[in-house]
């Protein structure tokens, strides 16, 4: 009986220590660019270009959370930090264009459509900002997006060498939001270790709990 007991207190403890070893992933991350998240428009450092990274779509129109995220980058283009904002996304079909339905709600906003790129082949954040850097020569940017994505977005452009800096935006603070990062982070980790090259294609692109 005994034995028994053992066992399961054994199996309990290494169940345990996969969890807490499978949450240091997002907490390092988070650590480490702590200092280029900001939470107020009025402390945010200029640069180059404010990214804009897909998230889902409702009756082809923005979500809440990518509605955010727009908003996050017209802020930043009105108060002049940036010059251009790159909307970068999953933009292989009509029914659910990330890319498309921010740049009409920017357009309507007042961004003259010159001031705006679009990234349709941004499956993923690696692949958003790595796309940026190469494909789109982006050398600065902000990122505008929510707490729970901010610290993994930031972590791959600091790593694919951009100067970046996050804007923080409301939304997404649901646990689920957060735990989804485990995975994520992991595979962001993974990617940025191999350099994986990103996606072009629907046959190539995998979205793995990554928005």
């Amino acid at each position: 009986m005994r034995s028994v007991r053992n066992r399961r207190l054994f199996y309990g403890a290494m169940v345990l220590v996969l969890v807490v070893l499978s949450a240091l992933m997002p907490a390092v991350m988070r650590v480490s660019v702590a200092p280029f998240m900001y939470r107020s428009i009025e402390t945010v450092p200029p640069a180059q270009t404010a990214i804009v990274l897909g998230a889902s779509v409702v009756r082809g129109k923005p979500s809440p959370v990518l509605r955010e995220r727009a908003f996050g980058a017209l802020e930043l283009y009105r108060a002049g930090l940036v010059e251009t904002i790159l909307i970068s996304g999953d933009g292989r079909e009509r029914s659910h264009d990330e890319v498309i339905p921010v740049q009409d709600l920017l357009i309507e906003s007042g961004v003259p459509e010159e001031a705006i790129r679009l990234d349709r082949s941004g499956f993923d954040t690696y692949s958003s900002i790595h796309r940026a850097r190469d494909v789109y020569g982006v050398e600065s940017a902000i990122i505008a997006t929510q707490d729970f994505h901010l610290p993994r977005a930031l972590y791959i452009a600091k790593s694919l060498g951009l100067t970046a800096y996050g804007l923080v935006r409301p939304g997404g603070e649901t646990w689920g939001d957060y735990l989804r990062e485990t995975p994520a982070s992991w595979k962001a980790y993974l990617d940025l270790s191999f350099t994986r090259e990103p996606a072009t294609s629907e046959e190539e692109a995998v979205n793995f709990l990554d928005w």
